[in-house]
């Protein structure tokens, strides 16, 4: 009966017709209807893309050769929507080879000639709707995946934090009196849970980003006053290693004006706290240097030039370097090194999201045994 009951709430496959011929659209319909497809039609390009953007067919019939609007636009301007889903697109041409290649190129799916044996046309529309049933799995499967990493991540993050609250207490003696062993303990306790949040969180943020739900709050920045506090803040940790921590800027401070940068300053604090801060914890001995600097550089737009700003940070280090192969991962979600003191390959990822975020870039040149230069760039 269940069975029954999943066979009659099956989904009906939806394929949307559009020619300007109405006897072309009557013949494609009538074939498509006996096989159990739910058809609907439209005559231009405009009207497709209207139905198209309010209820997303599975599958797309497009006639190539129509007036005002030609079947390739459409297909250009579906590929276009990234608000849509992904739907397949048959093209129904009587175009030589070379218009194909271009009709392909621009993102249709499959074409098929007229006049078309009906045979031919069923099997291709078949094939086009496996590969949109596989492609909406994937996507479910994919969704799924985030849903359960944000909730397993949350879930992670409140015993943490009550456990990390619970050891400080204790490790400050408020629950009673305790011994050195103990208070050595319980900070080795405590330094292992702060990790934990601090991996907890990272993987918080890192799905906010790639889930599209992350919002940031872009003001008006000061970068070498916030590089500054940044670097200010992880001194303590360089001077437990003997490194110098530098900062150069070479930006005019009286012309700064011309060179302010939009971003969250929240997120940028993140970007360049784990950038300085893993330039001091893969390096044993030497230093670190800053340098920050304003770039101009002119963009021919339409025949007109015009200057572009943009600011400059480079970070470099005198570590262990990183090998070629390394570095072409370096970016990648859980891709860390190999070295004994690679995290969770969540930091870098995170880093270039946020760069991406503020449309920069940020790029890595490395030797081995010859350090890092980090490059991070942001148009102003």
């Amino acid at each position: 009966m269940n069975h029954l009951l999943l066979q009659n709430s099956a989904k009906v496959d939806r394929i949307l017709v559009v020619d300007d011929a109405p006897d072309n659209v009557l013949l494609v319909q009538a074939i498509l209807e006996d096989e159990g497809y739910e058809i609907s039609s439209a005559d231009n390009g405009f009207t497709a893309l209207a139905q198209i953007e309010k209820s997303p067919p599975d599958v797309v019939l497009l006639d190539v050769m129509m007036p005002e609007m030609d079947g390739y636009e459409v297909t250009q301007r579906i590929r276009q929507n990234t608000k849509l889903p992904f739907i397949p697109i048959l093209l129904i041409t009587a175009h030589a080879q070379a218009s194909l290649v271009h009709g392909l190129d621009i993102g249709a799916d499959d074409f098929i000639r007229k006049p078309f044996e009906i045979d031919e046309l069923l099997a291709r529309v078949r094939s086009l709707l496996r590969l949109k049933h596989s492609v909406d799995k994937y996507d479910l499967i994919a969704l799924q995946r985030e849903d359960f990493v944000s909730r397993l991540a949350h879930d992670l993050r409140t015993p943490l934090v009550a456990a990390d609250r619970m050891l400080s207490l204790m490790h400050q003696g408020a629950l009673g009196e305790i011994s050195t062993q103990m208070r050595d303990a319980l900070g080795t306790m405590i330094r292992s849970n702060q990790n934990l949040i601090k991996m907890v969180n990272m993987l918080l943020e890192v799905y906010r980003y790639e889930a599209g739900r992350k919002t940031l709050s872009f003001t008006s920045m000061d970068l070498p006053q916030l590089i500054s506090e940044v670097v200010e803040e992880l001194a303590p940790l360089a001077a437990t290693k003997n490194l110098s921590v530098k900062l150069t800027s070479f930006v005019d401070e009286d012309k700064f004006e011309i060179h302010k940068l939009k971003g969250d300053r929240l997120e940028l604090n993140r970007l360049f706290t784990n950038l300085i801060g893993n330039a001091i914890k893969f390096t044993d001995a030497g230093n670190i240097e800053i340098f920050l600097r304003a770039s101009k550089s002119s963009v021919c737009t339409n025949g007109y030039y015009k200057n572009r700003s943009s600011l400059i940070v480079e970070i470099q280090d005198t570590g262990p370097g990183i090998s070629p192969e390394q570095q072409a991962k370096l970016f990648e979600r859980f891709g860390p090194g190999t070295h004994k003191r690679s995290g969770t390959g969540l930091g870098l990822h995170l880093c270039r999201q946020i760069v991406e975020a503020h449309h920069g870039t940020i790029e890595v040149k490395s030797e081995l045994g010859k350090g890092c230069l980090f490059t991070v760039r942001f148009p102003c």
